[in-house]
């Protein structure tokens, strides 16, 4: 890890039992320091600021730490990391997609999203994702193992130090399905969350699912403030979209509108619902009002994709006339509705591309 590998690091696939800053917020090592060597916050806040806001090993030059080298030592030893790595990146239109090389030879990808004012960062959750939507290739890949909470938090660690990208938003919009790996997302958001180290709040933080309305259901519970929910919808009609997207069987079209009217949004928030736009698929005038009907209720915003080609191609692209067309009839039915470019489609780095170009399909 730049600036850091100097130091003689346990790593996470160690399995040791070091300290796990990538896993923990600062007032958990705060626990865990003092537990072990008789030392709190004040030493706890040191090191994660050197680790979170400087992507160093700096912390043993640090005032609190630069009078206290045994200390320092102890912790360099135990310090616990995880074991991953860029190895390979590609950019286009601005948009740069990165893969990196987890402790078991399994790679994931993520994409920075840079755009006028902020810079949006795309994260994975999982190697592959079982829910076999059709036009993803990530779906196409099958799932492999869910991402640990220290190998999503890295890739945010990665876009800021290793591509000294600033990263101001989070889309859990990469590889997996996030309501699919519930605990270590919902950790992962309160470790990026600390204000001593990453410091990206849940207002800047995006949950993108298939329509996992139990996982919905879990992510309201937490109660986490101004969390943003986006949902990839693509269809309003239980037949249509259980042909494009397989979880519909187990969460039907009903189902998964009981969770999203139950979601706590806030006074001003909106669902944002991802709607890809297939070819003669999905695209017709009927297909709008349907949607328009079935969003009743709900306080959304809608982000109509044109389809990315994927792995096996399945579908066929609308033209941009059809996709201003199909924006047109949803406005008529009185939708706050935007067409979404997608960037970064020659790199495999749009929506539904995530897990073929770089990856090899998530096995190096």
């Amino acid at each position: 890890m730049k600036g850091i590998d100097r130091w003689h690091f346990q790593t996470v696939a160690d399995k040791g039992s070091g300290l796990r800053v990538f896993a923990s917020t600062c007032e958990e090592v705060a626990d865990e320091m003092s537990r072990r060597y008789g030392k709190g916050l004040y030493h706890a806040a040191a090191l994660y600021r050197s680790i979170f806001k400087k992507g160093g090993g700096s912390f043993t030059e640090t005032v609190e730490f630069s009078r206290s080298p045994s200390l320092a030592t102890q912790i360099a030893r135990d310090l616990c990391l995880p074991s991953c790595r860029i190895v390979a990146t590609v950019e286009d239109e601005g948009v740069m997609k990165f893969a990196s090389e987890l402790a078991d030879g399994r790679v994931i990808e993520s994409v920075i999203i840079p755009a006028q004012g902020r810079t949006t960062l795309c994260v994975s959750s999982q190697v592959g994702c079982r829910m076999g939507c059709r036009f993803c290739s990530t779906g196409e890949m099958g799932y492999v193992r869910d991402l640990t909470v220290e190998e999503i938090v890295w890739q945010v660690y990665a876009a800021r130090f290793e591509m000294d990208r600033r990263v101001d938003n989070i889309v859990f919009m990469g590889m997996g399905e996030p309501l699919d790996n519930p605990e270590n997302l919902a950790r992962a958001i309160r470790v990026m969350g600390d204000q001593r180290g990453l410091d990206i709040p849940p207002s800047h933080i995006t949950v993108s699912t298939a329509g996992h309305a139990d996982g919905i259901r879990k992510l309201a519970a937490l109660n986490i403030p101004n969390l943003r929910l986006a949902v990839s919808l693509n269809a309003s009609n239980d037949e249509l979209r259980t042909g494009i997207m397989p979880i519909n069987k187990k969460y039907p079209l009903s189902r998964l509108k009981q969770e999203l009217l139950a979601f706590p949004i806030g006074k001003d928030g909106v669902i944002f619902v991802e709607y890809v736009l297939l070819k003669g698929v999905n695209d017709s005038r009927e297909d709008a009002g349907e949607l328009a009907r079935y969003l009743k209720g709900l306080r959304v915003r809608v982000n109509v994709i044109a389809y990315n080609p994927s792995i096996s191609n399945m579908y066929t692209a609308p033209s941009r006339e059809s996709v201003e067309r199909f924006c047109g009839w949803l406005v008529e039915e009185r939708l706050f509705v935007r067409p979404r470019r997608s960037r970064g489609q020659a790199i495999m780095a749009a929506c539904g591309q995530l897990g073929s170009a770089l990856s090899g399909e998530g096995k190096r």
